[in-house]
């Protein structure tokens, strides 16, 4: 399911046991993005790096990491694989995200021989009880910038939650499927969802399609005919 760019977007997953509720707050028109820079620099290949994780949950930034290449390679780019990608950072000696978020991006684009560096971060990762119901809301933010110059080509930023209901059970319902929930979150559903959804058409704030995809120069053009660039 595609996210629609529509205010407090109740999505209905029929998970196994109860079916829960998705909400997704985005404004009803996307805020326009200046794409110069990207259309400029033209990228093929795209490095994307650790995620830092400003979350409480330690595992968080390793699960969101997976979610991000797959989408970005099915708009048209090549994403350097992200473990060997961590592996040679950490031989770098930079082990930690927080430090190759602080590193000169065109250092790390050298490392690769990469055109663009992908960075994300985690904001939110949580399930709270609210009431009767679970909550589970997650929150992230991506930039990407220029390997050659260091300048910010695009960014974007996401916030996904979804919310237990009672399946029809009505308060004792409500009740074991908010325990449920606040047991086993399903995190990784939100996160390929705003990772899909944060690069998937430049309409809606996302990447023009890569040089692997037949229509990267119409998609370049588009983009250009609205920023006014040449």
């Amino acid at each position: 399911m595609t996210l629609q760019p529509v205010s407090l977007l109740r999505i209905r997953w029929a998970l196994s046991a109860p079916v829960l509720v998705a909400l997704a707050t985005a404004c009803a028109t996307p805020p326009s993005k200046d794409y110069s820079k990207f259309v400029a620099a033209d990228p093929r290949s795209i490095l994307v790096v650790p995620v830092v994780n400003n979350s409480v949950n330690v595992g968080a930034a390793d699960y969101f990491l997976s979610t991000i290449p797959v989408p970005v390679a099915e708009r048209g780019y090549y994403v350097f694989p992200v473990h060997l990608v961590k592996r040679v950072l950490e031989d770098d000696g930079l082990a930690d995200a927080s430090l190759v978020h602080g590193a000169d991006p065109m250092r790390l684009a050298a490392l690769f021989g990469a055109d663009a560096v992908l960075y994300a971060t985690i904001e939110r990762w949580e399930a709270k009880y609210v009431l009767v119901t679970t909550q589970v809301t997650v929150e992230f933010e991506w930039v990407l910038k220029d390997g050659k110059t260091g300048d910010t080509l695009w960014r974007d930023h996401k916030a996904l939650a979804y919310a237990s209901d009672d399946a029809g059970g009505g308060l004792i319902g409500a009740l074991l499927n908010a325990a449920v929930t606040k047991a086993a979150p399903d995190y990784m559903r939100l996160a390929r969802q705003a990772s899909g959804a944060a690069v998937a058409d430049p309409a809606r704030g996302g990447f023009p399609a890569g040089p692997y995809r037949p229509e990267h120069e119409a998609d370049f053009a588009a983009v250009r005919a609205r920023s006014g660039t040449r």
